[in-house]
């Protein structure tokens, strides 16, 4: 596995939306406030000229956003790549990414969500280590969260230990201005299949359920490779799954499951599901304990802080993760080998 170096408080970050811009007045507020909190931490920006335009739910067309990504690439000043926002199309842009750029010249590619399609493709097909947890906007509301520190310690190489948060939003704040802080409600409860503890240590891959599902068995899914060449240190799987319900999550892992995504996996954790829809009265556990996953003899950790109702940990994707969960306690760390 390839590990970019890190960065610290004076280094350039290269920010792109590869996917949709800022759709509204509140998103560019965003935006806007993100750039002076991160160059108020030391960070110089180069920001790419579309990410205050969305039209359908792209910035602009696949090619210019492909081809500012791979100037990114290119610009040795860059020394770390983060994705303005998340969306739903970013994919369209993969046939167009010139790969081997990053291969000469890497670096590390971040983002949330639908980001997830360049950084899976990067890891499982290029072994180059990414990193899933924020994207840039998440820096735009008024005071950071501590999954954004998190965040920022991890790029800066200053802490890759991390442990569960205490409170999440199950429904966000009505905008304003559009740097809203986190709606933090309800308790977070970390939950397993089997009620038991579990401590594992693995090589960590995942992001967007939804975008691995689009992405399997396609030219940019390199996990059969990546499986085999890791397949002695075992596989830890977590997915956050934004928009998929209850009965496609079933289907979609039977089908993972059939495309051997699990042959060697040593566990599987899932986020807290953003769709809670089902035509057959699933709840979450019931719906994981009727999939082919139930039946894998592994720990399956479910309502983790790896989701779409904030907040998000920090994963360095490709990277050997140990997990600790006891009582509710989670803890994560990431070792570079």
């Amino acid at each position: 596995m390839i590990y970019p170096k890190f960065v610290n408080n004076n280094s350039t970050l290269g920010i792109t939306s590869l996917s949709s811009g800022a759709r509204d007045k509140y998103k560019k507020n965003k935006y806007k406030n993100a750039k002076k909190t991160l160059e108020n931490l030391g960070y110089k920006l180069i920001i790419s000229d579309n990410i205050n335009k969305s039209i359908r739910g792209r910035c602009a067309d696949e090619k210019v956003r492909a081809e500012e990504l791979n100037n990114m690439f290119k610009n040795n000043d860059i020394d770390l790549i983060l994705n303005a926002s998340g969306g739903d199309f970013l994919i369209e842009i993969l046939p167009y990414v010139n790969f081997e750029l990053l291969k000469s010249n890497p670096k590390y590619v971040c983002g949330f969500s639908d980001p997830t399609s360049i950084l899976y493709t990067i890891t499982t097909k290029y072994d180059i280590a990414t990193i899933y947890g924020q994207n840039y906007a998440q820096f735009g509301m008024r005071n950071l969260h501590k999954s954004q520190k998190y965040f920022l310690n991890i790029i800066n190489g200053k802490d890759l230990n991390e442990k569960n948060f205490s409170l999440y939003e199950e429904e966000r704040k009505q905008k304003v201005d559009g740097l809203e802080e986190y709606n933090l409600t309800n308790k977070v409860k970390y939950k397993t299949l089997d009620n038991k503890d579990v401590c594992v240590r693995g090589r960590i891959i995942g992001g967007c359920f939804d975008i691995i599902s689009e992405l399997s068995s396609t030219k940019y899914d390199g996990i059969k490779e990546f499986q085999e060449k890791y397949k002695d240190d075992g596989i830890i799987w977590y997915f956050d799954n934004c928009e998929l319900s209850y009965d496609e999550t079933i289907r979609t892992l039977w089908k993972l499951n059939e495309l051997e995504y699990f042959k060697y996996t040593k566990c599987i954790i899932f986020g807290r599901f953003g769709n809670t829809y089902s035509s057959y009265k699933y709840n979450t556990k019931t719906c994981l304990l009727d999939s082919v996953i139930s039946k894998l003899n592994i720990p399956i950790i479910y309502d983790a802080d790896f989701s779409h109702k904030s907040p998000c940990l920090t994963v360095i994707n490709g990277s050997i993760a140990n997990i600790k969960l006891n009582n509710n306690k989670f803890n994560i760390s990431f070792e570079l080998k």
